[in-house]
């Protein structure tokens, strides 16, 4: 299967109809690969990934925003691991965003996110993003009590208006030069379970443990409604939404870096282009290196 195969089965364009309960979070697209294997089907696309980086943080016209959202659990860390080690750093950021501080609670719900996207040439990950303010404010309603709302909008429209207000920041940033790519890494409760039992069990994967991912567990069927309801409203043409199947987090990093790399060959950045008066000068200016050079073997 193609690269751009393998990212559009999982493109979500248009949200209406969605439905998350018809998302196999084992789904492997009918690929029956060694892991070994599939190592190296990501290290083909990581490797076309490097080269277009490149020439998008050369050209620095536009930019990429890469959004990650997943239950505990989902492999967003990891996919960012695996994804973006052929990457250049100098080129790419990675936020983090938590439980918003008291200055964030200050403004609008999109203030802080929208401080930390990509300046033009430069690949940003948002892991975790502005979309928890439509799940876990969602599920969690008590929230809003703490983000200085005035009470006549914190209505049953306040979600609506919340979306509308996404789908207008995220169209925004594409007619401004910014690429908006968007996951949801779709993992079942079974598979949720097996890898807290993985951090209990293991030592050094003790720390990843918190009793509170735990407790988030009860709310599994009120996350679902909330992830089904946000793509419906949310996956757009100008920003859509890739569903991505992550029981097998194999398959999971195949799909991310496939649809970044389709996505950067879209854009086909080029560098930039040197004029006659630039390459007089370049050739000056190896001429003086070079008899620089020759005098210092001399020595």
């Amino acid at each position: 299967m193609k690269a751009a195969d393998l990212a559009g089965r999982h493109r979500v364009v248009e949200g209406k109809g969605f439905r998350i309960g018809e998302v196999d979070a084992d789904d492997t697209a009918g690929l029956d690969v060694e892991k070994d294997e599939a190592k190296d089907l990501i290290a083909s696309n990581l490797e076309r990934l490097g080269k277009l980086q490149e020439r998008l943080y050369a050209e620095d016209e536009r930019a990429v925003l890469i959004v990650l959202q997943a239950m505990d659990a989902g492999g967003k860390d990891s996919a960012i691991e695996h994804v973006m080690t052929g990457i250049n750093p100098q080129g790419c950021d990675v936020k983090s965003f938590k439980q918003p501080g008291p200055v964030e609670l200050k403004h609008d719900f999109l203030w802080r996110h929208a401080i930390a996207l990509p300046q033009r040439g430069k690949i940003v990950i948002f892991n975790r993003s502005h979309y928890e303010e439509v799940l876990v404010v969602r599920v969690h309603p008590e929230i809003l009590e703490g983000q200085g709302l005035p009470k006549a909008l914190r209505g049953k429209d306040i979600w609506e208006r919340r979306f509308r207000s996404i789908r207008g920041f995220e169209r925004h940033l594409v007619e401004n030069g910014t690429t908006v790519l968007k996951f949801y890494l779709h993992i079942s409760k079974d598979e949720q379970a097996r890898r807290f039992l993985d951090r209990i069990d293991e030592e050094d994967k003790n720390w990843k443990f918190s009793f509170g991912d735990l407790a988030e567990r009860e709310h599994w069927g009120d996350y679902m409604d909330a992830y089904e309801d946000m793509i419906r409203n949310t996956a757009t043409e100008d920003a859509p939404w890739h569903v991505v199947p992550a029981n097998n987090k194999w398959y999971a990093r195949m799909v991310i870096s496939s649809a970044l790399a389709e996505a950067l060959e879209a854009l086909d950045p080029k560098f930039p282009i040197v004029d006659d008066d630039y390459r007089r000068r370049l050739a000056e200016a190896r001429g003086a290196l070079a008899a620089e050079a020759g005098k210092g073997r001399k020595g």
